[in-house]
């Protein structure tokens, strides 16, 4: 990582710290219990937090080869790839970004996918996600896009909360990456 990624890095994180992190006991989506909560969208959603995930998330891209479009499970990627999709646009390289649904589209298309028309039939997409617990939502996002004839090549999360995320997801043969972990929030 470049020196001004790196301090791109220490802001985010920063920022992560002070908009996203809460020491408390919540029950979380996979259904666990833990003493601490990390939602990622009140970063993804501050003007500040958007840009800076756009352009780290931009710049890790490149460890995935060539990739067509980034999204994921919607709502927590949905600004994640939005910003992604802008500053790749304001980089010269422009990704089109994709949502998928929670549930199929129940009239007209009747798809999992909303901005498929932006990718070619077959694209390289990377799955984004705000938190990765047990890596449970981006298996569902994978089989979804995959349902709809894309190549997933891996999953770029914000924070991995190292619960065996990583390992779920690596396990099926995908490329697991994020931009914090655990260790780096709760510090």
């Amino acid at each position: 990582m470049t020196e001004d990624m790196q301090a791109l890095w220490q802001e985010l994180l920063s920022l992560v710290r002070d908009k996203s992190y809460e020491r408390r006991r919540v029950v979380l989506a996979s259904g666990r219990e833990s003493d601490f909560y990390v939602d990622g969208k009140q970063t993804a959603l501050h003007p500040r937090g958007a840009y800076l995930i756009g352009r780290l998330f931009f710049d890790r891209l490149r460890g995935f080869g060539e990739v067509e479009g980034v999204g994921g499970m919607t709502l927590g990627a949905d600004p994640l790839a939005t910003a992604t999709s802008l500053v790749s646009q304001l980089q010269g390289r422009p990704v089109p970004a994709f949502i998928v649904r929670k549930e199929p589209k129940g009239h007209g298309t009747r798809r999992w996918i909303e901005g498929g028309k932006n990718l070619r039939p077959g694209a390289r997409v990377v799955v984004l996600e705000d938190v990765v617990t047990t890596g449970g939502s981006s298996l569902r996002a994978i089989e979804r896009i995959e349902e709809e004839g894309y190549a997933v090549l891996g999953v770029l999360a914000l924070v991995d909360r190292e619960e065996g995320g990583r390992q779920a997801i690596e396990s099926r043969g995908y490329r697991f990456e994020a931009l914090f972990t655990k260790a780096d929030v709760v510090g």
